[in-house]
C-alpha cells in the first residue's frame, strides 16, 4: 500500500508515529503546506518509507498530481474539514481511496436552525456515492475516533450484543487539564467550534434527522477509568448522520462533555462574531487586510499538538447502548481510553490526537490486508467490527465494555 497523508499538524504527526511501527505499506508520503513541518514529522520517525512533499490541500490538482507521481493507491486526509471536499475530489480524479476523520461541513437551515437540517454533514460526499461506487473506489468518511471508533462500537453492538436497539448514544468525556492555561483546547479548536455552535443533530426512527438547540439536554455521564461524572450535552456530530444508514436503531445521539466554563466561552465567541469564518477587514500596516474572526481565534490559543507535556488526565471516546437482548433488557457502555502520561512516554503525542490518528492506521492496515473491503462512500458501521477491535487491541490499545 502506497499512502499520501494530507496534513502534518497534531493527528498527522501522530499517524506517522503509529505506522511507523506496522509493515502493511511500502510507502506513506506526509504532505502538508508548511514543508518544514512534513519534514519534521518525517524525520521523527526515521524511516525511508517515509517522504515529505509541500502540497496546497485547496488544490484539487495538485493533490491529485502528487497522489499520481508517488502512485499512491490511497489519500488519508488529516486536515480540518474545510478541505475535506477538494481533497475528496482529489483522490477520486486521481483514481485513489480516500480516508477521512471529519466528514463535508453542514449548513444550518436557513428559517429553522434547531427544528430542521439543512445540509447535513457529509451530504456532498453521499451525493457522489454513486460515482465512487461505479469506479469501484473506496471513500471510507469519518474514522478517526469519533467518528470512526465510536461507529465500529455500534456496528458491534448491533452484531454481537443486542437483538433490538432502542437508542445509541456517543458519550465522549473527559478529565484532562492543561497546566499554564486558562483555556487551551486540547483539540483543533476550528473543528470544536464548527461542531459545538452548530445546531446538533439527533436521529428517530420514523421522524428522520431533526435538529435542537446548541448544548440541549444535559445529562451528567459517568466515564469509565477514574474519569467520573461529566455533564454531557448535544452537539453536532457525525456518528448521528452515519449510524442510522447501517444500524437499526430507534434513536442515536451524539453528546459532548465539554464543561460550563468551555461551554460559556464557546458562547462568548458566538455572541462576538468570533466564530465566523467568512472574512472581515481589519487595519493592518500595509493597508486594510480580510481575515477570518475564528482564524484569529485559532491562531491565538495554543497549537494543541503542543501541549502534551502539559497535560494531565485521561480522555475516554465511546459509545453507549440500550436495547433488549435475549427477551431482556440491557445497557452497555463500549469504551476507549487514553492516558496522556501513557501516549506522550510512549509516542511523544498528546492523548486527544494520538487517540484521533491511532484509528485510521488500523482501518488502512485492514483494507491493505483485504479483512476491509468495499467501493462508494461507506462509513465505518459498513464493515465487520470484530477485525478493527482485534486489530486495535493489537495495536497495544485495548477497549473495554462496562454493563450499565
Amino acid at each position: 500500500m502506497r499512502v499520501l497523508l494530507v496534513g502534518a499538524g497534531g493527528v498527522g504527526t501522530a499517524v506517522t508515529r503509529i505506522a511507523a511501527r506496522r509493515p502493511f505499506f511500502d510507502l506513506l508520503v506526509v504532505a502538508d503546506y508548511d514543508l518544514a513541518r512534513a519534514e519534521a514529522a518525517v524525520a521523527a520517525v526515521g524511516d525511508d518509507r517515509f517522504r515529505a512533499e509541500r502540497v496546497d490541500a485547496g488544490d484539487e490538482t495538485a493533490v491529485a498530481a502528487l497522489l499520481a507521481r508517488h502512485g499512491c493507491d490511497v489519500l488519508l486526509n488529516a486536515t480540518d474539514p474545510r478541505f475535506v471536499m477538494p481533497l475528496f475530489r482529489a483522490a477520486r480524479k486521481a483514481g485513489a481511496d480516500y480516508l477521512d476523520m471529519a466528514m463535508s461541513l453542514s449548513r444550518p437551515h436557513p428559517e429553522r436552525p434547531y427544528e430542521e437540517c439543512g445540509v447535513k454533514l457529509g451530504d456532498e460526499q453521499f451525493a457522489l456515492a454513486g460515482e465512487w461506487e461505479r469506479a469501484g473506489a473506496l471513500a471510507l468518511v469519518g474514522i478517526g475516533v469519533e467518528p470512526g471508533l465510536s461507529d465500529v462500537f455500534a456496528r458491534y453492538a448491533a452484531d454481537e450484543l443486542f437483538d433490538e436497539i432502542e437508542e445509541i448514544g456517543i458519550r465522549d468525556g473527559a478529565n484532562l487539564t492543561v497546566d499554564g492555561y486558562d483555556f487551551a483546547p486540547s483539540f483543533s479548536i476550528w473543528t470544536t467550534i464548527e461542531e459545538c455552535l452548530n445546531p446538533p443533530v439527533v436521529y428517530e426512527r420514523g421522524r428522520g434527522w431533526f435538529t435542537t438547540a446548541p448544548f440541549s439536554e444535559p445529562e451528567v455521564f459517568d466515564f469509565p477509568d477514574g474519569i467520573g461524572p461529566v455533564e454531557c450535552v448535544n452537539v453536532e456530530h457525525e456518528e448521528v448522520l452515519l449510524v442510522p444508514r447501517w444500524v437499526d436503531a430507534r434513536r442515536v445521539t451524539f453528546k459532548y462533555g465539554l464543561g460550563r466554563e468551555f461551554i460559556e466561552t464557546l458562547k462568548t465567541l458566538h455572541l462576538l462574531g468570533l466564530d465566523r469564518t467568512a472574512p472581515v477587514t481589519v487595519p493592518g500596516a500595509d493597508g486594510p487586510v480580510a481575515v477570518s474572526p475564528r482564524d484569529v481565534v485559532a491562531a491565538s490559543l495554543p497549537d494543541p499538538a503542543t501541549l502534551g507535556e502539559r497535560m494531565r488526565g485521561k480522555t475516554c471516546a465511546g459509545t453507549w447502548v440500550r436495547g433488549v437482548k435475549d427477551g431482556q433488557p440491557r445497557e452497555v457502555y463500549l469504551y476507549h481510553v487514553v492516558d496522556n502520561e501513557w501516549s506522550m512516554a510512549e509516542y511523544g503525542c498528546q492523548a486527544v490526537v494520538w487517540q484521533t490518528a491511532l484509528n485510521p492506521v488500523v482501518a488502512l492496515e485492514l483494507l491493505a490486508t483485504g479483512a476491509w473491503s468495499g467501493s462508494g462512500v461507506l462509513g465505518p458501521e459498513a464493515f465487520p467490527a470484530r477485525p478493527f477491535l482485534d486489530l486495535l487491541t493489537e495495536y497495544g490499545s485495548p477497549w473495554g465494555l462496562r454493563e450499565q
